[in-house]
């Protein structure tokens, strides 16, 4: 029975590279020379750490490291900047946490976008990814254009077509 799951997730290395460059990037900068603070990427955890002197300069760093993630590839969406700057000592820290596999809120919606959509086929979660299966190839490939066309909220991969 041919299947594919829908996974999200985002390359460490390529993660690695465009939080350096956003390092390069804060170092170069005019209004943000003097800053203390930075960004940090902590890889086990899957956080990226805005440290600096005002909440106006946390809003620029944040905004310099979307610009190098979406110039090196990584969708703006697999980041998530809901978290409030937080007061640490003279300094504002904010976290902003990387997105990595499909939680239970995004998995209900690809569900029940696939099942509104009307497509012979069958959805069920696995952990931190999707198993999409049907009779036909074709019916997943209509069930992979009605995910394309849906906003989840996070970036999508469809892998391991059998």
């Amino acid at each position: 029975m041919p299947s594919f799951d829908i996974v999200s997730k985002v390359d460490p290395q390529t993660l690695e590279n465009a939080v350096n460059t956003a390092k390069k990037e804060l170092q170069t900068r005019y209004d943000l020379r003097d800053t203390k603070g930075g960004i940090d990427l902590d890889k086990k955890a899957n956080l990226i750490t805005l440290t600096s002197e005002n909440d106006m300069r946390v809003r620029a760093l944040e905004d310099i490291v979307l610009t190098r993630l979406v110039k090196q590839g990584i969708d703006g969406t697999a980041l998530d900047f809901t978290a409030q700057a937080q007061a640490s000592g003279t300094m504002m820290k904010k976290v902003v946490k990387v997105r990595a596999g499909i939680d239970k809120d995004a998995g209900r919606k690809i569900i029940k976008a696939i099942k509104d959509a009307k497509v012979k086929v069958e959805a069920q979660m696995q952990d931190d990814q999707v198993r999409v299966s049907a009779k036909k190839i074709d019916e997943l490939q209509a069930a992979i254009a009605v995910l394309r066309r849906t906003d989840v909220g996070q970036p999508l991969q469809f892998v391991n077509m059998k």
